[in-house]
């Protein structure tokens, strides 16, 4: 079997509120939890588990290839909800996307504080 991504936890200061973060920005419906965890599953099976480490948390970067349409709704549900946003992730163009790649993108910061990353066409 060739090797491909499964999970990943993701650190959280309240799991709840992060898991509705993305299962609101990608589309996906929850997926069944247990012990610490609260966790979504992406289309391709991949499961996302979010949980309240003990710790403090340091910001990671989660990029997230979309289609098109998905994209729209996504950009318009943040815009409409005022949520802030960066064309780049230096975060030097608020309120902007960016056409890399030959598609689209922006950047945004989870309940936590992670560099979301949406974009509509692979980097290679």
């Amino acid at each position: 079997m060739a090797a491909s991504f499964n999970h990943t936890i993701i650190a959280a200061k309240d799991r709840e509120e992060s898991a509705r973060f993305y299962r609101d920005l990608l589309e996906v419906a929850a997926a069944p939890s247990w012990g610490p965890f609260v966790n979504i599953q992406l289309a391709d099976g991949v499961l996302l588990q979010f949980a309240e480490p003990p710790v403090d948390i340091q910001m990671q970067h989660y990029a997230f290839l979309v289609d098109d349409d998905l994209f729209d709704r996504a950009y318009a549900r943040l815009v409409a909800h005022g949520v802030e946003h960066w064309a780049d992730p230096q975060m030097r163009r608020p309120g902007d996307i960016n056409h890399e790649h030959g598609g689209r993108g922006f950047y945004v910061k989870d309940p936590a504080g992670h560099g979301i990353e949406l974009i509509t066409r692979p980097y290679l």
